[in-house]
């Protein structure tokens, strides 16, 4: 049986159409690429009915736009988390810089890397010998945490807070501040139902404190501090790392004394913190001595609250703050501080005041509905009363207008009060 010659049509073989589509895709680019340059060369028309036209074409060149510029984003993501995960150190290097970048632009873009499993590759990335490798694994995985808590948890499964350095004073300034802006990131989840283990951190976070970082390292780490201390339980075990002593220390200093005394107003609401705290040598003379700061208001009115607290049922430490001068202290807050700082400042002058009418008075038998000599309701004791407040007053008036004066002088110079003096007392002259 004869066969059939094989048909000699160019038209129906399969390289033609796999030709013909290539020609078409080609050419399809060309006309968008022209029509892209005609939009930008072509001038606005007058005509309502061609401005019509031109909208619809910068639509559709637009559409082309958007469709290009999002292909692009997409195929150096895939490309950077194939290098991370399969690549050298050199392609995980630079797969990690472009992780960082990306991961900088938008939650969305965040949670797709995540979901690619990037986050894993560049917490075992920390652990890498090469310090450039930890640094760019700790910074991307920084971009990373920001505005998602699943990527955070992610983190934390992952093991990132066994990674935290072990010898802090062997680390680099860079390596320190990068850890303490990622562990306050992270320590958002204390107050979830997440778990978050504070042994591990705990030591990082006080050693740097201790040691000599910058003030932005410093100030990230008492952030973190002040968030984990929230929680009770974390209040507690804070506590037992020493680090009280720690943040007494830097509460006088004014850069960092703001989040260094929120840390120890949540650590003072424990029984445990109250003690320690109240024990410490520096309390409560470090304390009164923040509440003289009147460029720092926020200090004054923690400094407040923290002693208000210690003073509550301590007849011991309310004698040694009077010994100390409080009340002097207290009558110029009232005067000069903000507000809420003026009525906690009232609260203590009240108890101070209670305590010392308890002194004078009999200490049994029943107070009210009598008027026995040394009772609050006997005239000559409220009198002696209203007296030694206004004489507290009005020292506490004469110390400001010395400070006042004494800084208006620094500020002028004594040569220009000289010759203002001089002035004025040529014009009074007949």
């Amino acid at each position: 049986m004869p066969t059939q010659p094989k048909s000699s049509d160019p038209e129906s073989s399969p390289w033609f159409f796999s030709y013909t589509l290539s020609k078409l895709l080609f050419f399809t680019r060309i006309r968008r690429f022209l029509q892209r340059k005609t939009s930008k060369k072509r001038h606005r028309p007058s005509d309502p009915l061609d401005e019509s036209k031109t909208e619809e074409t910068k639509e559709e060149t637009g559409q082309g736009i958007e469709e290009e510029t999002r292909e692009i984003p997409m195929v150096l993501l895939q490309r950077s988390v194939k290098h991370l995960h399969f690549g050298g150190w050199k392609e995980k290097e630079v797969a990690a810089k472009e992780i960082k970048r990306l991961a900088n632009k938008d939650l969305k873009t965040r949670k797709s890397l995540a979901a690619l499993g990037v986050i894993p590759s560049l917490v075992c990335m920390v652990h890498s010998r090469v310090v450039d490798h930890r640094r760019l694994a700790v910074q991307a995985l920084i971009e990373l945490s920001n505005g998602t808590f699943t990527n955070k948890a992610l983190m934390v499964e992952a093991g990132i807070l066994s990674k935290l350095p072990k010898e802090v004073g062997k680390a680099d300034e860079i390596t320190r501040h990068d850890f303490a802006e990622l562990l306050l990131s992270l320590s958002s989840l204390a107050n979830t139902s997440f778990p978050l283990s504070s042994s591990e951190v705990f030591p990082f976070l006080v050693e740097t404190l201790e040691s000599n970082s910058t003030i932005d390292t410093k100030e990230s780490c008492l952030a973190t501090l002040c968030n984990f201390s929230t929680v009770l339980d974390n209040a507690c075990h804070l506590v037992s790392t020493g680090v009280v002593q720690t943040l007494l220390k830097l509460s006088l200093e004014k850069e960092v004394s703001e989040k260094a005394l929120a840390t120890l107003g949540n650590l003072v609401v424990t029984v445990k913190g109250k003690k320690t705290v109240e024990n410490n040598p520096m309390v409560p003379e470090s304390l009164i001595e923040i509440m003289t700061w009147e460029e720092k208001p926020k200090c004054q009115e923690l400094s407040a609250y923290i002693l208000m607290i210690l003073a509550h049922q301590s007849s011991d430490l309310r004698e040694k703050m009077t010994k100390l001068g409080i009340v002097q202290v207290l009558l110029e807050l009232v005067l000069l501080g903000s507000p809420l700082a003026q009525k906690r400042a009232l609260r203590l002058l009240q108890w101070f005041k209670d305590e010392r009418q308890a002194k004078i008075g009999p200490h049994s038998g029943p107070q009210t509905g009598r008027n026995l000599f040394g009772s609050p309701e006997n005239k000559w004791e409220r009198d002696e009363t209203k007296k030694m407040m206004k004489k507290m007053v009005k020292q506490s008036l004469d110390k400001n207008m010395e400070m006042i004066t004494r800084r208006a002088n620094a500020a002028e110079g004594s040569s220009r009060l000289k010759a203002l003096v001089v002035s004025s007392s040529s014009k009074s002259l007949p």
